[in-house]
């Protein structure tokens, strides 16, 4: 049912995206974009910088010998974005995933499993601070007739921050385990070996969260560096299309644009979210349509110069990983084989040696 809802999603986004470019001049916004020219690539490829990030952030949640390298996280984040950006995956997909690669990395699934969690907990807590503060320019610095998308975005926030804190506080209610509790007494004992599995998750979350020095560096230092990478992206592309805003307005429009696309998660690559979003917010800034609109396909640029290889090396990791699984398991039985014939072998000389 979620793939067929995403498939829908995507072809009406992609309708309503078609619309906005037509109603507004689409010679006009492709001549912007045909100016910017490479500029729009380097914009795009800036997204390598909070990636990186992403990598350096996620990689400290996870501790013991087989903890990935930076460089090996970093990859992890680039293959969930790819996928959670251009599947139909409801935002789900990439983790997925990348929880596949981390098992066959040796990471513990208890570990693995409450990283994604954790993770996903402070990402939204950093993300609703960023759109309060966008929220809050806004109102500051926008013309009255813009007042309105102000208040119905604040009223969003309102509305999201008690499922936030309801959200947290039942990570420290042991989740995993009570589910599988309830699953254990309705199948009569059969999935009673799901219990430990699950406690150890609900364990792990509660002792990263535990980590007080962890948390606060990726809530005040990692979540900030991100979201910073990213707006240079905006800032970046707006410049090369010839429009001259202040940093502090592309750390707005980009912490917007980042709640929109989280609120129509269900939406692949949040067509006609994000083109209607940079619409909307941009314009509220004093940015015209045309323009929006050329900033929304240059996050489309970056969407196909860095999410496309992403996708690409999944597959390739996954091949890699069924090579090498197949390569073990032909390793295993080759080692049985001379095993057995050599038991065998020397069966027939232990009379002799006897005699």
């Amino acid at each position: 049912m979620m793939k067929h809802l995403g498939r829908i999603a995507a072809v009406v986004g992609l309708a309503a995206s078609l619309w906005l470019v037509l109603r507004d001049n689409p010679g006009e916004v492709l001549a912007l974009m045909r100016t910017a020219g490479a500029g729009l690539v380097l914009a795009g490829l800036a997204h390598v910088l909070p990636m990186l990030v992403n990598g350096q952030k996620w990689q400290s949640l996870i501790r013991g010998a087989n903890r990935p390298s930076m460089l090996a996280m970093t990859q992890l984040s680039w293959i969930r974005e790819s996928v959670n950006s251009m599947l139909p995956v409801a935002r789900v997909g990439g983790e997925i995933v990348t929880f596949r690669m981390m098992r066959r990395w040796g990471v513990r699934p208890s570990t693995a499993a409450a990283s994604f969690v954790v993770d996903l907990q402070m990402t939204v807590i950093s993300q609703l601070v960023f759109t309060m503060i966008g929220i809050g320019f806004l109102l500051e610095h926008a013309a009255s007739n813009t007042l309105r998308l102000a208040a119905d975005l604040a009223w969003g926030v309102v509305v999201l921050a008690p499922l936030l804190v309801l959200f947290a506080l039942v990570q420290h209610a042991s989740p995993f385990e009570r589910l599988a509790r309830v699953l254990n007494r309705v199948t009569s004992g059969q999935l009673a070996a799901l219990i430990g599995p699950s406690a150890r998750i609900d364990q792990s979350i509660k002792l990263m969260w535990r980590r007080r020095g962890v948390v606060l560096r990726y809530l005040f230092v990692w979540q900030p560096l991100v979201c910073l990478a990213t707006s240079l992206e905006i800032w970046l592309a707006l410049y090369f299309l010839g429009v001259k805003i202040t940093f502090v307005q592309a750390v707005v429009i980009e912490s917007l644009i980042q709640a929109l696309s989280s609120a129509a998660f269900f939406v692949p690559g949040g067509l006609g979210v994000q083109e209607g979003g940079f619409v909307l917010i941009c314009g509220a800034l004093g940015i015209d349509p045309a323009s929006s609109l050329a900033l929304a396909g240059a996050r489309r640029v970056r969407d196909l110069i860095i999410f496309l290889p992403g996708l690409l090396a999944w597959q390739i990791a996954e091949s890699l990983g069924t090579k090498a699984a197949k390569d073990s398991e032909t390793g295993s039985r080759q080692a049985s084989d001379r095993e057995s014939t050599g038991t065998a072998g020397d069966s027939p000389r232990a009379p002799a040696q006897a005699s």
